[in-house]
């Protein structure tokens, strides 16, 4: 930001102003934004847990400044089977794989799918992607799909938040 003293200029009172401040749409929302965070929400049998929004996730607007470093929530979809003891349904599905969180990240720095994807890959291995609001899989074959919540293999700490994406709304830290 560049600032001009008018009283230096016309020999008048001095007054400030600034020139080429950022407006809040010029900073972008990575910069004052907020993102979709989830968190676990219970274990299963067989080394499973549940993974969803709980009470706070706003899937539409973001639930958590773009500024906080969290972990990443990590994908490997690799057809595993539903584990006896769960039974995929509306409010929690299976996310045919595993998961795991990656160490902690600050929102801005997941400037794009893309970028967030090689945070998986990097820490646990190439078929490992951003896990998505809509990874949850229910019904006979497992051939619908929805979101708020998924069971998977997988070991994720009880009482942290991590960052999670969704493919049709704004609430990502990039947007």
């Amino acid at each position: 930001m560049r600032s001009i003293t008018l009283g230096a200029v016309l020999g008048a009172a001095s007054l400030t102003v600034a020139v080429g401040a950022a407006s809040p749409a010029a900073a972008g929302p990575a910069a004052e934004g907020k993102a979709l965070t989830w968190t676990f929400m219970a274990d299963g049998p067989g080394g499973t847990v549940r993974v969803g929004g709980g009470s706070l996730a706003d899937p539409y607007q973001g639930d958590t400044p773009t500024t906080t470093a969290l972990p990443v929530l990590c994908l490997k979809v690799d057809g595993s089977p539903v584990p006896a003891g769960i039974t995929p349904d509306f409010d929690a599905g299976w996310a045919r794989g595993q998961v795991a969180v990656s160490s902690p990240v600050k929102g801005t720095r997941l400037t794009s799918l893309a970028v967030a994807n090689g945070v998986c890959a990097n820490t646990f291995g190439k078929d490992w992607r951003f896990a998505e609001f809509h990874d949850r899989r229910y019904g006979p074959g497992l051939v619908n799909s929805g979101g708020w919540s998924f069971w998977a293999h997988g070991d994720v700490s009880a009482g942290t938040r991590f960052w999670t994406h969704i493919n049709d709304q704004p609430a990502n830290p990039w947007n």
